[in-house]
């Protein structure tokens, strides 16, 4: 996997190329196209490498310039996409982690096929409300934001109605996921309760990577969401990073078949939620 600013870099060098494209097409040098725009050359140099981003007025001038009009919409579009790629958690939860469910909302909803990978957590659509109170009242505290703790746990619960809807989800736990004790041993036991009763609705597939299975090729990488093949949302410790440069996603897509590979499924998830049960004591 890259790192988040290198996926970053890899988008604003496909814009750059995007730009370089569109002023060969026009028959401009760097040099010529600057002298048209009234820049320096070098503005131009630094667009195409990516090593700095246009703005959305710089784009349609370039598009103009260029005789390419019809293109600046989407460079505006694609550049707006690359500014949404990583966003630190400060500017996204600053209104209230009650918004900040609520704006991924419309992805959820659009989304008809779920691959998520979790290392550490049971994700979001199979969360029990107590489960996602006791993450939330941790987020809350660990960042210092407003308390709307139960109107973001109110939305969250809320979204999950998605599970029974026209979708897919193919979630894929550590077995570690199934020990972490978050919120408790009683909010723990309800939560693995309810992972055994979503492994049984025909719309979910949970796959439990075993703690002895072979390592050796592929060894835990960071969670992840894959979203049809159109987005895949990952969270850091900073910040919440996008990654939609086709390429990322594709690897994310191996990634998530050979972690598929690993897992074990029905009877033998279920024994190891069970096992996971019974160490609560």
């Amino acid at each position: 996997m890259t790192s988040p600013s290198s996926s970053v870099q890899e988008a604003r060098k496909a814009l750059g190329q995007r730009l370089a494209e569109i002023r060969i097409e026009a028959g401009f040098t760097k040099r010529a196209l600057a002298a048209q725009l009234g820049w320096h050359e070098s503005k131009c140099s630094r667009f195409e490498s990516g090593t700095r981003s246009p703005s959305e007025r710089d784009l349609r001038e370039w598009a103009t310039a260029c005789g390419a009009q019809d293109s600046a919409e989407d460079l505006v579009t694609t550049a707006r996409g690359i500014e949404g790629m990583y966003v630190e958690w400060q500017r996204m939860e600053r209104d209230g982690l009650k918004l900040a469910q609520e704006s991924v909302v419309p992805l959820w909803e659009r989304t008809q096929r779920f691959r998520i990978y979790s290392p550490w957590l049971i994700p979001g659509p199979v969360q029990t409300a107590s489960y996602i109170t006791a993450l939330l009242n941790s987020i809350r505290d660990r960042r210092g934001l407003i308390d709307d703790v139960p109107a973001a746990v109110k939305v969250r619960v809320e979204k999950q109605q998605v599970v029974y809807g026209n979708h897919t989800f193919a979630i894929l736990l550590e077995e570690s996921v199934l020990r972490y004790r978050i919120g408790g041993v009683d909010v723990m036991a309800g939560q693995l309760g309810y992972l055994l009763s979503a492994m049984a609705l025909p719309s979910v597939s949970i796959g439990i990577i075993p703690q002895d299975a072979d390592r050796s090729k592929l060894w835990p990488v960071e969670g992840f969401f894959l979203y049809d093949d159109e987005i895949v949302n990952v969270e850091l410790v900073s910040a919440h990073l996008a990654v939609v440069q086709r390429h990322e996603l594709a690897m994310y897509a191996k990634t998530f078949s050979d972690l598929a590979e690993l897992a074990v499924y029905g009877p033998a998830a279920r024994e190891l939620i069970t096992a996971a049960i019974e160490s609560l004591g």
